[in-house]
């Protein structure tokens, strides 16, 4: 049997819901979900087969959550924001396939008519972790205990966010990046890099972080080029990104690197 055929295997088994659980009859629960005890899952829920949700969770509000997802104890999901501006319209919650999400953590419905919070696939959200409206949570990111976002923060693919980080409204975290713990992020985070503090400070290229998901020893060199334009000459954002387009190949690395930086709306970390 290949691994596949075990994971389809594994979503057809039995539902199982808790007896002390609610489950609203116009929720839709996929096969093989799980629900413990005293959870509360609303009328416009969707759960995708496979899916384990632990004791006394409450997931409410216009959310779905897709397959092979486990939910530990105690997390709140769907809520609505904590947004003065939020008048109580329609917005959702949208979580992908194969998310670990921890003990206590929240993740909140956007403010805006039909807006998002999503979360991709792969992700693993520890406890306490906040998931704040509109924020977009790409795929296989560790957002480790107590990180806390404000609004609208974008989190791209494979970055990596340490314990008590605060991350400010609007602000992007690029790529295969790592934020060492307890910074304060109020600016940008550009791809592949690695930073720590408050304020956060630039400390490198996150050369372990690539090798590690298999970045070819040529990309990282030319991506140590870019960093050390960018972050170690003394040229400004502007200089530095011509002179990159000038003398780097234009991989699809650099490409990114150029793209993120020239769409930055809270500037980058320096």
């Amino acid at each position: 049997m290949t691994d596949e055929d075990k994971q389809a295997a594994d979503t057809r088994g039995a539902t199982k819901i808790h007896p002390g659980a609610y489950i609203d009859p116009r929720a839709q629960i996929g096969e093989g979900v799980v629900v413990g005890p005293s959870t509360l899952i609303g009328p416009n829920v969707t759960i995708g087969d496979g899916t384990t949700i632990g004791a006394n969770c409450l997931i409410e509000g216009w959310t779905t959550i897709g397959p092979r997802c486990r939910i530990f104890h105690c997390v709140v999901i769907g809520a609505e924001p904590q947004d003065l501006k939020y008048r109580g319209e329609r917005s959702f919650v949208r979580i992908g396939d194969g998310n670990t999400i921890r003990e206590f953590a929240t993740i909140h419905r956007a403010t805006g008519e039909n807006e998002t919070t999503s979360v991709g696939n792969g992700n693993y959200i520890m406890a306490y972790a906040h998931i704040a409206h509109n924020c977009k949570i790409g795929n296989n990111i560790i957002i480790s205990n107590a990180v806390n976002m404000g609004g609208h923060v974008t989190i791209e693919d494979y970055a990596a966010i340490s314990g008590l980080t605060a991350i400010h409204q609007f602000v992007r975290i690029g790529s295969y990046s790592y934020t060492g713990g307890g910074s304060r992020v109020p600016m940008d985070i550009v791809p592949y890099i690695r930073v720590a503090g408050n304020p956060p400070v630039v400390n490198g290229l996150n050369t372990i972080g690539l090798q590690r998901h298999g970045f070819p020893q040529e990309t990282i060199r030319i991506l140590k080029q870019a960093y050390k334009i960018i972050f170690r000459s003394n040229l400004n954002v502007s200089q530095a990104v011509e002179k990159i387009k000038s003398e780097l190949p234009m991989i699809p690395e650099i490409q990114h690197l150029i793209d993120f930086i020239q769409t930055s709306e809270r500037g980058i970390r320096l």
